[in-house]
């Protein structure tokens, strides 16, 4: 397709996160401020206003009603990662069962079960609070692009879908084979998240927004939270989901990194245009590439298309002018009509990034501070949609301090390797980037930097 074509399909798309740009957005709450609301004690300070924290503060009055919670939030509910992704709420506790089993063998059939139970209790609270965010088992289709991948998805037995089969599913020339997991939903991500925050509050949870936490100090029988409004915050527990942003705890400061994701939506597509495609099943689809694409259908038929690029900016930064890259939204577009030739001529509504929270093994570590009065779950690595519900009861968990099935896992009680401090990380992270772009262009091929880092447990991903 030629360059021309691509910069005319991509002249209109707005900044604006698709999700967030919608009419049902709520009004933001109000502040903690110093004059009103100076000195605020609760007994659970959730900081973070995206899944984690909204799931946190949620699960913690049905366990306790009587609990005080108040959650605040920087900026606006689900504003980040939590209203920016491609909304697929995967089952998965550990970003795929292969990178589980390749991290904790002893426990992944364990960690399956855990997850699709996590899934079927997030459908189950979506029908208890009456939340309508879109939510559908539609499953998801991974595809082979490439000869070497297909022999990788026959593993899926019964699930494996040949050539005609999966591109009955969806009309690419590009698919050799796919596999379907049923194990999977799709939601509206901002909806989602407004939705929680509503069940939230009617259970008696108090919401700030536009309250940043500033500094956290323990106490003898409170932690301390002061906010850039003035406010100051003292809770007898802490839960922290801050996700890609600067943590509070500065011994966390080496175990993630911002890494910056980018997707395009379409304008809706015609009769003509779905006909074209096929897509009955409206299923999630997925690339197994390293360098992979997402893509998916929205309520009103247009097709989000995330992924590939991986874009990490030196020192850690995250920042508002990195969610806008023109060149990364190029390659997306033009990797678009590769695989949907069909549909050329169709347009660009919306074009966006975000921060996600990598760590080295690519889903959430989980953990405590300040003598078990704060609990943290970080490193979603971007399949946190589903997965933060599950990362919030471990949060809660922990800051009963009994033990239950899932602090006892291996994957709670073990971090992940750090990340090394700049210049390190940038240069092994681009290293890394570049030697996942050439085993994608050689059969799969992993050279001996990927290789060594197999060796010892960790990588790059988003």
């Amino acid at each position: 397709m030629r360059s021309s074509d691509i910069r005319q399909s991509l002249a209109l798309a707005s900044a604006t996160p698709f999700w967030l740009d919608s009419d049902t957005r709520p009004a933001p709450r109000p502040a903690l401020l110093a004059d009103r609301n100076t000195d605020l004690d609760t007994d659970l300070a959730v900081v973070g206003g995206g899944f984690s924290g909204l799931w946190t503060a949620l699960l913690a009055k049905e366990r306790h009603p009587d609990r005080r919670v108040i959650l605040v939030e920087a900026e606006r509910l689900g504003w980040a990662a939590s209203g920016r992704n491609g909304g697929f709420a995967d089952s998965s506790l550990t970003h795929g069962r292969e990178n589980g089993a390749s991290r904790f063998p002893d426990e992944i059939e364990l960690l399956d079960k855990l997850g699709v139970e996590n899934l079927n209790e997030i459908q189950s609270t979506l029908t208890r609070y009456g939340i309508d965010c879109d939510f559908a088992r539609t499953g998801t289709i991974s595809v082979a692009l490439q000869p070497h991948q297909v022999d990788f998805l026959r593993v899926a037995g019964d699930r494996f879908l040949d050539r005609d089969q999966v591109r009955a599913r969806l009309n690419s020339p590009t698919y050799l084979a796919g596999a379907h997991d049923p194990d999977a939903a799709l939601v509206d991500p901002a909806r989602l998240a407004w939705g929680l925050a509503q069940a939230a509050e009617g259970l008696g949870v108090t919401i700030a927004e536009h309250t940043r936490v500033t500094g956290m100090t323990g106490r003898r029988n409170a932690v301390e939270l002061t906010t850039d409004t003035g406010s100051t915050i003292r809770a007898r527990q802490v839960a922290l989901g801050t996700n890609a942003f600067a943590p509070l705890l500065r011994r966390l400061k080496l175990y993630t990194v911002p890494v910056y994701d980018h997707v395009l939506v379409t304008e809706p597509l015609t009769d003509g245009q779905m006909a074209s495609i096929g897509w009955d099943g409206r299923e999630g689809f997925a690339d197994i590439n390293n360098q992979f694409h997402y893509y998916r259908l929205t309520a009103d038929n247009r097709i989000l298309w995330g992924g590939y690029d991986a874009i990490y900016h030196f020192g850690r930064h995250v920042r508002t002018e990195y969610d806008q890259r023109p060149e990364t939204f190029a390659r997306l577009a033009e990797h678009f009509f590769t695989t949907f030739p069909q549909l050329a001529g169709l347009s660009f509504t919306h074009a966006w990034g975000g921060a996600i929270d990598t760590c080295t093994r690519f889903f959430a570590f989980f953990g405590t501070a300040l003598h078990g009065k704060v609990a943290y779950a970080l490193g979603y690595t971007g399949l946190g949609v589903a997965a933060t519900r599950f990362g919030a009861n471990v949060m809660l968990d922990l800051l009963s301090g009994e033990p239950t099935q899932r602090t006892q896992l291996q994957i709670v009680r073990h971090r992940p390797l750090p990340f090394p401090p700049e210049p390190l990380a940038w240069l092994g992270i681009q290293a890394t980037r570049a030697a996942l772009a050439r085993a994608d262009e050689h059969a799969g091929h992993r050279n001996l930097w990927l290789r060594t880092l197999d060796r010892f447990g960790v990588g790059f991903d988003s």
